[in-house]
């Protein structure tokens, strides 16, 4: 594959000392580093695989970086996203990693983007640059980005992590299959946790996210075998990487239509989930929860004072009651709830005598989790199989906002 740069930027003598280790290498050499610092990547995401591979590509020299975030610094961030520190806690999570960056290399240009990416501004903020890094978590934006970029006829170098698994491609219509010749159409909302809800291996993201930026600068520089219509799989436990092949379909409702009649839709829609990382949820903004009943914990905490004749329902998963539980609940993992759901859909009792008999029918159901979204999916679940959707509320922020306003106490994870 060619190199996608053709410009070459002058390099400084400094600058040549700085990047002597990639000059003596053959495949980079001067004229290798001249297209690095000519090249131009945008990052979706400061996160954990944003993080290293920020970090990589700008000691690399990539002569301009973007970067598109709009959330703030948080400590439960630290254990994963090493662009952020202690002293960048509650800082804009933009201005945190430039500060990192200039730091890093300070003869780079940073440009940020303090906005959420969108159908409306994606073709803008994308079309200025060489290549595009997909560094989000969550399935509206990936299908966004793959749209803008098919569009644009610009590589999209992607990466997904979950718990002890990380996945790596480099979607490129012009030179193979885009995301949605995989993936053509998203998991049923609810089905995949986020990492919010089902966390991930601190180290994950570092393995990923460096691997990202290898992608990037290998199409910089046009060497080697990209990893397009390649799928990387990478188990931490097993520490083991697999290769699948991606092909190319022929009837891709994107890539196999030309570029200018690729239309940006409303992903959220199509998804059926936000299009953000955050992890505050509120189940009566969002498509498909119309239905869903809200109750703050405030309120929650008087009809519980009061001895209420209700049913407190806790869905997290056991080793999440072992960090912090509101005492006299109903504890059921979403997970057995939808398994139970399905069981008696599918006409299997064995669920439904096990599970189900345990959440009664006949008493205010008073649902919560970590944030908010699983136990509103519990609501609907219960709800298919007879349960009455106005005697159950969905309690908003979870544990989070017990703890933030019920009792300071307990810790937050």
């Amino acid at each position: 594959m060619q190199s996608l740069v053709k410009e070459h930027a002058d390099l400084s003598n400094q600058e040549i000392q700085r990047y002597s280790r990639h000059l003596i290498m053959p495949e980079v050499g001067i004229e290798g580093q001249r297209k690095l610092k000519a090249a131009s990547i945008l990052l979706i995401g400061t996160g954990g695989l944003g993080s290293p591979t920020s970090l990589y590509l700008a000691a690399a020299g990539i002569g301009k970086i973007g970067l598109v975030d709009y959330d703030i610094v948080d400590e439960t961030n630290l254990q994963r996203q090493i662009i952020h520190g202690i002293s960048t806690v509650g800082m804009s999570k933009l201005d945190s990693a430039e500060k990192r960056l200039v730091d890093l290399n300070p003869d780079i240009e940073i440009v940020k983007y303090n906005v959420p990416l969108t159908s409306d501004n994606a073709i803008e903020l994308f079309e200025p640059y060489d290549v595009i890094v997909d560094g989000t978590d969550n399935f509206p934006t990936r299908y966004l980005v793959n749209d803008a970029c098919v569009k644009l006829g610009k590589p999209n170098v992607y990466g997904s992590i979950f718990r002890f698994e990380g996945q790596l491609s480099v979607f490129y219509a012009e030179e193979g299959p885009c995301y949605r010749c995989m993936f053509p159409e998203p998991p049923p909302p609810g089905l995949v946790p986020s990492c919010a809800e089902g966390g991930v291996l601190g180290i994950l993201p570092g393995t990923i996210g460096t691997l990202q930026a290898t992608e990037a600068i290998k199409l910089i520089l046009g060497i080697g075998e990209p990893m397009i219509g390649r799928m990387l799989l990478y188990d931490a436990l097993e520490m083991s990487f697999k290769t699948l092949k991606v092909r190319k379909d022929p009837n891709c409702p994107v890539c196999s239509i030309p570029h200018d009649d690729v239309e940006l839709i409303d992903y959220e829609q199509f998804c059926g989930m936000p299009a953000h990382d955050h992890s505050d949820f509120s189940a009566n903004e969002e498509d498909g929860y119309e239905d869903v009943q809200a109750i703050s914990v405030s309120d929650l905490k008087a009809l519980m004072d009061s001895d209420a004749n209700i049913v407190v329902l806790d869905v997290r998963d056991p080793h999440e009651w072992e960090i912090a539980a509101i005492d006299g609940t109903l504890r059921i993992p979403k997970g057995d709830i939808q398994a139970a759901k399905n069981g008696v859909l599918a006409g299997r009792k064995l669920y439904e005598e096990t599970i189900l008999n345990d959440i009664p029918k006949d008493k205010p159901l008073y649902v919560h989790c970590r944030s908010g979204k699983r136990s509103a999916d519990s609501i609907l679940f219960l709800k298919e199989v007879g349960y009455n959707s106005s005697n159950m509320w969905n309690v908003v922020g979870g544990i989070l906002a017990w703890a933030q306003e019920i009792d300071p106490t307990l810790p937050q994870y």
